[in-house]
This record gives structure tokens, C-alpha cells and sequence, in this order.
């Protein structure tokens, strides 16, 4: 019970908002190293500026980057992001194959064609899907 008299509550809740404001810091420093990085456009000696920057004077190089190179980092993200997706689809195209499935797509598709619930282009339309 003594513990808890020396410590009061809104001591506690301080040590929480500090506490997550460390984390928010930190997961900012590790955004910021993470694409300073990344980055192909800049040289050694620039990234060794703001890496320098960013170590000596932490919140205000941090903030400078961000507010800085925000756009260009939520850009780069973006395109990183979509070549992944495309190269997991040409290695997911590459092991699958061509396998019964197109061809199982395109008789279903003309079974509904013959019983007259699509037409003839949505028909066209299934096995180029089918196909590609």
C-alpha cells in the first residue's frame, strides 16, 4: 500500500503518454532510417547528412525529413508496393500454369451460354479471362 501512495495517478497516466509518445517516436525514426535507406536517388554523402542529422538533433531532423520528403516517401512506398504485387503475380503465373481451371471456367461459361442465361459477348468475355 505504501508503494502505490508514492506513486498517484496521474503520475501513472504521464508515464503512459510519455511512454507511447516514445513509441510513436521511435516507430517515426525507424520510417525515416527505413526509407532514407531505401532510397536510390540520393548519394552516400546525402544520406550520411541526414543520417547525421537525424542522430544529432533526433526530433527536429526527424520532423525536417518528414515534413520534407512526405510525399516523395508515401510515392516510393506506393511504387514499392505495387512492383511486390506484380512480381508475386508473375511468380504465382509462372508455378500455376495453365491448368484445367481455364477450361473448366469456359465449359461452365457455355453451359450458362446454352441454356441462354448469358449472351454470346459475356461468353467471349469468360474465355478471354479463361485464357489470359
Amino acid at each position: 500500500m505504501t508503494l502505490a501512495s508514492g506513486y498517484p495517478l496521474a503520475d501513472l497516466l504521464w508515464t503512459f503518454v510519455l511512454f507511447f509518445g516514445l513509441m510513436i517516436f521511435f516507430g517515426l525514426l525507424f520510417t525515416v532510417f527505413g526509407d532514407l535507406f531505401r532510397r536510390n536517388d540520393l548519394g552516400g554523402w546525402a544520406k550520411t547528412a541526414w543520417t547525421i542529422f537525424v542522430v544529432v538533433l533526433p526530433m527536429i531532423g526527424v520532423l525536417t525529413y518528414l515534413i520534407s520528403q512526405g510525399r516523395s516517401m508515401s510515392a516510393r512506398h506506393v511504387r514499392d508496393v505495387e512492383r511486390l504485387k506484380n512480381e508475386s503475380d508473375e511468380y504465382i503465373r509462372s508455378v500455376a500454369g495453365h491448368d484445367s481451371a481455364g477450361l473448366d471456367e469456359i465449359v461452365r461459361g457455355k453451359q450458362l451460354l446454352d441454356n441462354g442465361a448469358i449472351s454470346q459477348d459475356e461468353f467471349e468475355e469468360i474465355k478471354r479471362r479463361a485464357l489470359v
